[in-house]
């Protein structure tokens, strides 16, 4: 019994151990990016590094908030994260409800076609999305910024698998008791689907906020790009001020650093939801 109960300790000390090797190193970049948004330009750079900064410098912000328009990009990343995650939430959710529960003709199809484009890198897209968008005459707009994210592959087979999740029987019982079609998805499958749309709404946002090519492409003008793309602009081409780059940063990542100690559990269960059908 006494070998049990050291081996049992032995096992969680050792559990515990790396949990908190894990943690410090996913960690560290942070406190890195943070700490060094104090430092000077030369303690940045220097060799052997210095992990605290001999004076704390507050310029460093003070530079990056006039070097780019952080309320305008606060304002584009917002509007582009809301729209995105509408826009994947509604049509996946239809399409998703099509797709497990409805007959017609093609169906398999044009599942296969969904399925193939979530096999594809989305890089060999943006040449032609990018030439739709031109010849709309809609470059270095929000919706230039939300257009690639109208319709998600990856949420319509998620939601897919969702719906399958459901009975059949579920949907007969509503069309005994006299609903239409529509009136089946959006008053009894889809309220079913709740764990699935925060999912997806939680991964859809996060991809959106992370979005860096796109937004340098289909947008030049400064004051339509997001976070991200305006950040980009802070490294210079020979040379870069490391510690305005990085107090940029941690002003970008502030919104969403607050959006997850709001939204904590529903963060969690989102990512746990794909873990499990």
């Amino acid at each position: 019994m006494d070998s049990l109960q050291k081996n049992y300790r032995r096992n969680k000390i050792l559990v515990y151990v790396f949990l908190t090797a894990g943690a410090v190193l996913m960690i560290f970049p942070f406190v890195w990016m943070l700490l060094t948004s104090f430092k000077s330009a030369g303690e940045s750079v220097q060799i052997p590094p210095t992990i605290l900064p001999e004076n704390w410098l507050v310029s460093n912000y003070e530079e990056a908030l006039t070097s780019l328009p952080f309320i305008r990009l606060y304002f584009n990343t917002t509007l582009l994260i809301l729209f995105r995650v509408l826009c994947a939430v509604a049509f996946s959710s239809a399409a998703g409800f099509a797709f497990a529960k409805l007959q017609f003709k093609g169906k398999n199809l044009l599942f296969t076609i969904v399925l193939v484009q979530m096999m594809l890198p989305s890089q060999i897209f943006i040449i032609p999305q990018y030439q739709m968008l031109a010849k709309l005459g809609m470059t270095n707009t929000i919706f230039a910024l939300v257009f690639p994210g109208i319709v998600s592959a990856f949420g319509t087979f998620f939601l897919r698998q969702a719906y399958l999740g459901i009975p059949d029987e579920v949907g007969e019982a509503a069309y005994l008791d006299g609903c239409t079609k529509w009136q089946t998805f959006t008053r009894v499958m889809m309220p079913l689907t709740r764990s699935s749309m925060a999912a997806l709404t939680v991964f859809t946002a996060v991809f959106a906020y992370a979005d860096l090519m796109w937004p340098l492409i289909a947008n030049t003008d400064i004051n339509m790009m997001t976070l991200s793309a305006g950040l980009s602009t802070l490294r210079g081409q020979f040379t870069t001020n490391y510690p305005v780059l990085m107090a940029g940063s941690v002003l970008a990542m502030v919104p969403m650093v607050i959006l997850y100690l709001i939204f904590q559990k529903q963060f969690v269960e989102g990512i746990a939801m794909t873990g499990g059908k």
